[in-house]
């Protein structure tokens, strides 16, 4: 299972709302994998963090930046390869991270890439 993968279940699993991965490989360098998702509030977005930190420590990978603000609406977590967003509802449609990486294609849960038009 890739690391991509295992996030989006993860964020799923503990109740993230409309959780995306995008397929970044072909847009930027920055990363292959942008996984998104929302939490209701700073409490539950903070908590989706912790899941998805505990989950990627299984996995073993490393946190690039492990600094986090207590009360966050928008925590980034950079894996390397994986570029975890999890976002109050407010800040999410604020930042639009799906409208401005449009070109980037949606990877749905079998694994395959798709564009998504609107």
């Amino acid at each position: 299972m890739n690391w991509a993968e295992a996030v989006r279940r993860t964020l799923v699993e503990h109740k993230g709302e409309q959780v995306v991965v995008l397929d970044m490989g072909q847009i930027t360098l920055i990363a292959d994998y942008f996984v998104i998702a929302s939490g209701h509030n700073f409490i539950q977005v903070s908590a989706l963090a912790d899941y998805v930190e505990d989950t990627m420590q299984k996995h073993g990978a490393q946190l690039l930046n492990p600094h986090r603000p207590d009360r966050a609406h928008w925590i980034l977590m950079d894996y390397g390869m994986v570029v975890v967003h999890i976002f109050t509802e407010d800040e999410r449609e604020y930042y639009g991270l799906e409208r401005f990486w449009g070109d980037a294609q949606v990877v749905p849960s079998d694994g395959r890439a798709q564009v998504v038009s609107e």
